[in-house]
């Protein structure tokens, strides 16, 4: 069988989704390939992950129509407080403070990904699933593309193959794109709990001897967990009894919300960055996952694979203005130039926050908390930290 897209989409997940309800308006005729069923996607646990959206984000997903039927399952957060455990530095961020209602939003990832299934079955795109990629071969004015369907191969072609099939990428590796991999020698601890508190729309980052531990507000009394440290101190705690895992989080996080209770089971999660060589080949693009992974401890890895999807949308709404190949080289060179910033700002933010604070070295210790207490006093510094909260200090 042969069909013809101007896009071809592959992976419908929450980015590749979010690209395909951005074009919607737009001529492009749109191919989606999924490689999950609906019962499949729902089975994974990968959905019972909290989101932090980034205040950009929220507008992201609110310009896309998406955002104001999941509002009301969404907990906002209109407070951050950045502490160190065991010493002086602290850093309070407040929504009140920017006249604006909240500075982001915690969100299940499952809640996001129903809604975006729902709004795909409604678009004018041709949904292909369960369906694998399994050759791309580029020409010069389209690239081919073979994906198997049950027992069925079908050849499809395109103008542009974006890649939205996460870490995992077929895409990439059909490509033979290699990766930069560096691996932090950290696992990331992820858990509920409820706690005795009100927990007041407040997000929690606390920095530990054992490493960063985040707790983002799910419900009143209700948190999402996310505990970094590094693996062998990860597996040990992995191992201990809930109860004997519970003392040693209250130690670590203290009774800012009182006594906390675990309200999930525990997992793991190793943590690695992990860049693709180049975002682009012959009309082919990668975005999301597919192209970056980077660490939790700022929550912005859904956000900026959300925004390499909403740029990509708006520069291929340009180029149809103009009625030019989606697929040009040329094209495809500036995008990826255009987004290179971003990902090179919120890698290194990250990254920073991962060397600074992930050490109990006594003078870079001391360093740090200063650092949180200037931050505290210096209001431009503050509105620095802010906008990278709020997913705007990473923009062009």
């Amino acid at each position: 069988m042969s069909r013809d897209f101007d896009l071809l989409i592959v992976g419908g997940g929450l980015v590749g989704g979010s690209l395909a309800l951005a074009l919607r308006d737009t001529p492009l005729r749109v191919g989606i390939v999924e490689a999950l069923t609906e019962t499949q996607r729902l089975a994974l646990a990968a959905g019972d992950r909290a989101l932090a959206l980034a205040r950009g984000t929220v507008q992201i997903l609110d310009r896309l129509g998406i955002w104001q039927d999941v509002a009301g399952k969404a907990m906002p957060i209109r407070h951050i407080h950045v502490s160190d455990r065991g010493r002086f530095g602290k850093t309070r961020l407040h929504a009140g403070e920017k006249g604006i209602d909240a500075l982001g939003q915690v969100i299940v990832a499952r809640t996001l990904e129903d809604r975006i299934a729902q709004e795909l079955q409604g678009l004018d795109a041709e949904l292909v699933c369960p369906a694998r990629v399994i050759g791309l071969k580029a020409g010069p004015e389209a690239v081919c593309v073979t994906v198997k369907k049950g027992d069925e191969c079908l050849n499809l072609t395109a103008s542009l193959v974006v890649a939205a099939d996460g870490g995992n990428s077929t895409v990439r590796k059909l490509l033979e794109i290699e990766q930069k991999v560096r691996d932090y020698q950290q696992t990331a601890i992820v858990t509920e709990v409820a706690t005795e508190a009100d927990v007041n729309f407040t997000a929690y980052e606390r920095f530990t001897s054992a490493g960063p531990l985040a707790l983002l507000p799910l419900e009143r009394r209700k948190c999402s967990v996310v505990w970094t440290m590094e693996n062998q101190d990860a597996d040990e705690l992995l191992s201990e009894s809930d109860s004997n895992f519970t003392a040693n989080l209250q130690t670590a996080f203290g009774y800012w919300l009182g006594k906390i209770q675990l309200a999930s089971k525990r997992q793991g999660f190793p943590l690695k960055l992990i860049r693709a060589e180049k975002m682009a080949d012959d009309r082919v693009l990668l975005i999301g996952n597919a192209m970056h992974q980077i660490h939790p401890v700022a929550g912005q890895g859904f956000n900026l694979g959300l925004r390499d999807a909403a740029f990509l949308a708006e520069q291929l709404s340009t180029r149809l203005a103009f009625n030019e190949d989606i697929g040009e080289n040329a094209f495809l060179a500036r995008y990826v130039r255009a987004r290179q910033r971003d990902l090179a700002n919120t890698i290194h933010f990250t990254d920073s926050l991962i060397r600074a604070f992930c050490t109990d070295f006594p003078p870079l210790a001391l360093a740090r908390n200063a650092a949180l207490v200037a931050l505290d006093c210096f209001p431009p510094a503050k509105r620095l930290l802010a906008r990278h909260a709020m997913g705007y200090g990473f923009r062009l």
